[in-house]
């Protein structure tokens, strides 16, 4: 499969010299790089929610191999669909899909399905790669579309993610892509945000889910996030720091309804 851009020129530019030039100002200088298992990263245009993804990114190493998780935003193909193998095409060039870890997932979860029609227009993978790709040329991926589910199939997907990484045998970095509270007010985003943000602080995935239903917390990535969440924690993660939060306020001074955006890292 080629997945060919499906946002470019709207969520972020469709020109590689302003996409270059539009990261190097989005990603500041950091003279220190941790080493994690996943991150949460918001998926909005770049206007609104790349400096917060910029900030996130500065912070990690990113391995020669990811994993991006999103979720689907237009119920359509598969439950939990895989990007075939082929290549992912960006302004910034073309970004190999790993087969070999592809194969594994397959093998690891017998809820992942390889399907093209989930990918085709799915923004919240798509705006994740040229900050990847910026920052690791050689970096191969993998990408996965999950819709709605109950925790034990999200926790059962996240336990075959991380045999499928075991097996593997290499570093792979799990990209969660999600946005937070959808057109609330500012304030309204801030604190039901805040206890979204808690349970993964207690990297309690079960925990994320149920507040988020319990208290109408429009988290769109919170079954990728709590799938990462799971699957960090059979490779091992301790803890997660929150690394920036803010909103689309913060950029148009709207405060009246507004997204919110964080940036996590899990290690």
């Amino acid at each position: 499969m080629q997945r060919r851009p499906a946002v470019a020129g709207q969520f972020y530019p469709g020109d590689e010299h302003k996409l270059r030039a539009a990261l190097s100002q989005l990603i500041p200088e950091s003279a220190s790089r941790k080493q994690v298992k996943g991150v949460i990263s918001p998926h909005a245009g770049y206007v609104y929610s790349g400096a917060i993804a910029g900030q996130l990114f500065s912070k990690i190493t990113i391995p020669d191999t990811v994993l991006i998780i999103g979720p689907n935003h237009h119920g359509v193909g598969a439950a939990a669909a895989l990007c075939p193998d082929g290549e992912w095409l960006t302004p910034l060039g073309a970004v190999s899909i790993n087969h070999r870890l592809n194969k594994l997932l397959l093998q690891h979860s017998p809820y992942i399905q390889s399907d093209t029609v989930a990918h085709q227009q799915e923004h919240s993978l798509e705006v994740q790669v040229p900050f990847i790709q910026y920052l690791r040329p050689d970096v191969t991926i993998s990408a996965l579309c999950l819709g709605h589910g109950d925790y034990l199939p999200l926790r059962d997907i996240g336990h075959g993610i991380a045999a499928a990484i075991r097996e593997y045998g290499d570093d792979v970095l799990i990209v969660a892509s999600s946005d937070m509270t959808h057109y609330e007010s500012a304030d309204s985003a801030r604190e039901k945000d805040q206890q979204a943000l808690a349970r993964v602080m207690a990297l309690d995935g079960k925990g994320l889910l149920e507040v988020c239903h319990l208290r109408g917390i429009t988290m769109c990535g919170v079954v990728p996030a709590t799938v990462m969440i799971e699957a960090a924690l059979q490779l091992g993660a301790s803890q997660a720091e929150l690394v920036a939060y803010g909103t689309s306020g913060d950029v148009t001074g709207d405060n009246h309804q507004v997204v919110g955006y964080a940036a996590v890292t899990v290690r």
